[in-house]
């Protein structure tokens, strides 16, 4: 009789995640991020709008277990539109995009009755808050005149945060941020962060814009360190307080879309706000 074949399981991180397809989808991440960007403005915020509409998605799939019912429709819908409202009038269309997003929800909840509304509404408050709202400030960044340098500049210094937090995590963590909430942050990663933003926000606040300076750089590179761990940390705690380990499963080796966003999410404001006193469009 012959033997039976040995199935070798795919590799895997420490975390536990297949390895390889974490590899494969986080470099077709990066690749469509970085074609639509360089393509055009428009293919990057719907981009941004694809993002949101499935983040939104996720959030509240992971929201209905505990009993809130934040409704799914219009959330996607208003999250969707906040993006385009943004693209087209700036920073008040944002704004507003928000308000009319939550009046739908109220609107669309009102005929469910009065059992559990002001739980359903809040919870769906903090959906269109914490998605498409805090992501409209990406779609502020790239519609400036020099929107792909600010994007740029975004993004590369959040990775820097991961990066740098990693690295000094693993080769001299010893002291735990919030051991209840994300057990592998360490005081020693979030200075590697620190550290790591600091030199990259004054090498693309120095070169990559003719008004920055590098002491600009470093304020905005610290500022996106906190911001990116916060984002972290507080998707961390909203799975651990759901009872999940990810948003979802759809992506290999990564979990759920928003398990990729929460630092991004955390620092697109902040990017834009110091980007814009630091470095004002032209």
């Amino acid at each position: 009789m012959d033997a039976a074949p040995v199935v070798t399981p795919p590799a895997s991180s420490r975390a536990g995640r297949n390895l390889p397809a974490a590899i494969g989808v986080g470099v077709g991440l990066a690749a469509l991020v970085l074609v639509t960007l360089f393509t055009s403005t428009v293919a990057f915020a719907v981009v941004i709008a694809a993002a949101v509409g499935v983040g939104t998605w996720e959030l509240v799939r992971a929201i209905r277990p505990v009993e809130a019912r934040p409704p799914m429709v219009p959330l996607i819908v208003g999250g969707v539109a906040t993006t385009a409202m943004t693209y087209v009038g700036g920073t008040e269309s944002l704004l507003l995009g928000l308000l009319l997003t939550v009046v739908a929800v109220v609107i669309w909840r009102i005929p469910d009755g009065p059992v559990g509304f002001q739980r359903d509404v809040t919870a769906a408050v903090l959906v269109a808050a914490y998605v498409p709202f805090l992501a409209g400030f990406a779609v502020l960044l790239d519609i400036e005149s020099d929107g792909v340098v600010r994007i740029l500049a975004f993004i590369a210094t959040v990775v820097c945060s991961d990066v740098g937090g990693y690295v000094a995590g693993v080769l001299a963590g010893r002291h735990p941020m919030a051991p209840t909430v994300s057990p592998k942050k360490s005081w020693e990663g979030m200075a590697g962060s620190l550290i790591a933003c600091a030199i990259g926000g004054a090498l693309f606040l120095e070169l990559g814009f003719d008004n920055g300076a590098w002491w600009e750089g470093v304020i905005y590179g610290l500022a996106i360190a906190v911001a990116a761990t916060l984002g972290d940390l507080t998707e961390s705690m909203i799975k651990r307080d759901l009872g999940v380990k990810d948003m979802s499963t759809l992506l290999p080796g990564h979990g759920g879309l928003m398990d990729r966003l929460d630092s991004l999410l955390f620092a697109a404001p902040v990017a834009y706000l110091l980007l814009t006193a630091f470095a004002p469009a032209g």
